[in-house]
C-alpha cells in the first residue's frame, strides 16, 4: 500500500513562516549592531585604562625604586632615560614635547612684544625719545602784563607841580614829548570813557579797579570810545588838542574818590615801572 502524500502547507502557514524569518533577522542584525558599537566604545576605553594603569605603575615603581636606593638595596639611577620601562620612556617624551612647545609658544609671545620696545622712536636733539618729546606739554603763552608805560617811548618833559603861563596854577601831570601819532596804550586793566575838554583837548580817562583814574590828554584820536580793555591795548594816539603848545602827551593820575591829582612818577615807581 502506497504512503500518504505529504499535506503541502498553506498559504497563511508560508505567510507565518515569512514573517518569523524576517523577525529572526532584524533581531541578528540588531545584536551585531550593539555588539560592534561596545567594541567601538570599549576599545578606547581600555587603550586609556591601559595608558594610566602604566602610568601608575612607572609612579608606583618609581616610589619602590627611591625606597629600595634609600635602604641601599638597588644602586640609584643616573637619569630616567635609563630606565627600561616604555610607559616610563613614552611619559617622558610626552614631557620634553609639552616643555618644547611651551617655549615656542614662549618665543612666540616675545617675538610680539618685540616691535613694543621701538616704538619710542630716535631719540631727538635734546636726547629724549621721539615719542616722549612729541608728548612734552609746548610752552604756554606769555601772560598779558598787569601794568604798562603809557607810550613806548621812555622821557619825560614838564614834570609834575612845574609852574608856568600854560596853567591857571601848577601843572597836574607829565608829560610825555612824542610825536604826533604816536599810539597811546592803557596803563593797567580797566574801563575807559572819552570827552572833550576846552583846556585837555580830546582825552580818554581809564578807571582802573581801585577806582583811579588815569587821564590820557591833548589827543589826536581814539582807537577805542568805552568799554574794558587790557593793560597794553592801544585805546588812542598822540595829538595837540585843547591848550597844547605842540603833540605830546600830558597824563594825570586822579585818586579813587575824585580827590587832587597826584604826582604820576611816585605812582608808576611804586607800580614797577620807570618812565624817565
Amino acid at each position: 500500500m502506497a504512503p500518504e502524500a505529504a499535506a503541502r502547507p498553506t498559504r497563511a502557514e508560508l505567510r507565518l513562516a515569512a514573517r518569523e524569518q524576517s523577525r529572526s533577522q532584524r533581531r541578528d542584525a540588531a545584536k551585531a549592531a550593539t555588539r560592534t558599537a561596545l567594541l567601538r566604545v570599549a576599545l578606547p576605553s581600555v587603550a586609556a585604562l591601559g595608558v594610566a594603569a602604566a602610568a601608575a605603575v612607572t609612579v608606583q615603581g618609581e616610589a619602590d625604586q627611591q625606597r629600595a636606593q634609600a635602604a641601599g638595596r638597588v644602586p640609584e639611577q643616573t637619569t630616567a632615560a635609563d630606565a627600561p620601562d616604555s610607559a616610563h620612556t613614552a611619559a617622558a617624551q610626552a614631557a620634553e614635547q609639552a616643555l618644547a612647545a611651551g617655549a615656542a609658544d614662549q618665543a612666540s609671545r616675545g617675538d610680539a612684544r618685540q616691535p613694543l620696545a621701538g616704538t619710542q622712536g630716535a631719540p631727538d636733539a635734546a636726547g629724549q625719545p621721539a615719542a616722549q618729546a612729541a608728548t612734552t606739554d609746548p610752552a604756554p603763552a606769555p601772560a598779558r602784563p598787569t601794568l604798562s608805560m603809557p607810550v613806548a617811548q621812555h622821557g619825560i618833559g614838564e614834570a609834575f607841580g612845574a609852574a608856568g603861563t600854560h596853567w591857571a596854577k601848577r601843572h597836574t601831570g607829565i608829560d610825555f614829548p612824542v610825536d604826533g601819532g604816536t599810539q597811546v596804550m592803557a596803563v593797567a586793566d580797566g574801563t575807559i570813557r572819552t570827552q572833550w575838554n576846552a583846556s585837555y583837548g580830546y582825552m580818554t580817562i581809564l578807571k582802573t579797579a581801585d577806582g583811579t583814574e588815569v587821564w590820557y590828554c591833548h589827543l589826536r584820536s581814539y582807537k577805542i570810545r568805552k568799554g574794558a580793555v587790557k593793560a597794553g591795548d592801544v585805546i588812542a594816539f598822540v595829538g595837540s588838542s585843547g591848550n597844547s603848545t605842540g603833540p605830546h602827551l600830558h597824563l594825570e593820575i586822579r585818586p579813587a574818590g575824585g580827590g587832587a591829582p597826584v604826582d604820576p612818577l611816585p605812582w608808576f615807581l611804586a607800580q614797577g615801572l620807570d618812565p624817565r
